[in-house]
């Protein structure tokens, strides 16, 4: 299996129980998570070597976010510690035609003031194999966009391949300021993982689809692909489509480019969700695996992906804790959810 390095912030979660409003929380479920860190969780479970690159402060939280990493097999040898705080969400979970809401309260957490001297890139790269970022990283400070863009150079020089999560935040940054950031770090990257939005607000490109009104044909998406295929020389361009019937009941797929071939996976019906957070890095670490497992073969990889997020939306909390043959059980067709004895 391969040495796999993804970077970004951590946060501790705090969430509201059995679909309860704020206002009517006593307590709140705790547990940890982050894109990059979900994604490093995945590709743990997968077999890989996966080591999570971050900052998180010196005291007890700080070590309970890197603990909650190490219990699933992610190497932290390479987070930093220092700062004096951890970024902290809150999720109110919906239900049916009530939305799920997201608070974010993450200024001044330690990633977000870290400085370049925190990190060895030269030596956390090392031997890897690939490189995941997500666009809430350089979203964070303008530090960590610089801190990011170092990180793809040395990546590079070291033959990594990269894979960006586009994951527009627009609580963290604007459009303008995103394109503006985003655009010159492309340039480092192989594989483009977004949805219609995120190319649309991170990038510029509009395909012509409409997600909410159930406009989802694939061909509307080629002709985007195609353009952004040319004009960043990615590898890959990659698209998730959610279709949101309502909170508890998605539709979900995805569709991939290698500039040659263009694919689009097959389709699930999750209804109903469990949990929604982190179904997007969970496709992310199944892109990853699956490309690497089959050799770079799109058609199987996406269709590995797919099927590792639709079982993401099943779980609670941020990562995705499943394992490859179950994954590859759920592309296969077994989708029953017989108990298994």
């Amino acid at each position: 299996m391969a040495k796999i390095v993804t970077m970004g912030e951590i946060m501790l979660r705090l969430s509201s129980s059995n679909n309860s409003r704020f206002v009517q929380c006593q307590e709140f479920d705790a547990c940890y998570g982050g894109g990059e860190a979900n994604v490093a969780v995945s590709l743990a479970n997968y077999g890989h070597d996966a080591y999570f690159v971050s900052k998180v402060p010196p005291h007890e939280i700080g070590q309970c976010a890197v603990n909650a990493l190490r219990r699933y097999g992610v190497k932290t040898d390479y987070i930093a510690r220092g700062g004096d705080r951890l970024g902290i969400y809150y999720l109110e979970t919906g239900a049916s035609m009530r939305p799920s809401k997201v608070i974010y309260d993450r200024a001044h957490s330690s990633i977000s003031e870290a400085s370049e001297d925190d990190f060895d890139f030269d030596q956390i790269f090392e031997g890897a194999s690939w490189f995941h970022w997500s666009g809430i990283t350089p979203a964070l400070s303008d530090k960590t966009a610089e801190i990011l863009k170092k990180a793809c150079i040395i990546a590079k020089k070291h033959g990594v391949t990269i894979s960006c999560d586009l994951n527009f935040r627009k609580k963290l940054w604007t459009s303008e300021k995103a394109i503006s950031v985003m655009r010159p770090l492309m340039e480092y990257v192989d594989v483009c993982i977004g949805n219609e939005e995120d190319a649309q607000l991170c990038l510029g490109f509009k395909p012509d689809a409409d997600v909410e009104k159930g406009n989802t044909d694939a061909s509307g998406y080629l002709k985007i692909f195609e353009q952004m295929a040319k004009e960043f020389s990615f590898k890959y361009v990659v698209s998730t489509l959610r279709e949101s019937y309502s909170a508890s009941y998605n539709g979900w797929k995805a569709l991939i480019y290698n500039g040659k071939q263009f694919y689009e996976s097959k389709h699930y019906d999750i209804n109903p969700i469990i949990d929604r957070v982190g179904g997007g890095d969970s496709f992310s670490g199944g892109l990853i695996h699956g490309l690497l497992k089959y050799s770079f073969d799109q058609e199987k990889a996406l269709e590995f992906a797919v099927a590792a997020s639709a079982l993401k939306h099943t779980i609670p909390g941020d990562f995705n804790l499943v394992s490859e043959s179950e994954v590859i059980a759920l592309a296969q067709g077994d989708a029953s959810g017989r108990v298994q004895r």
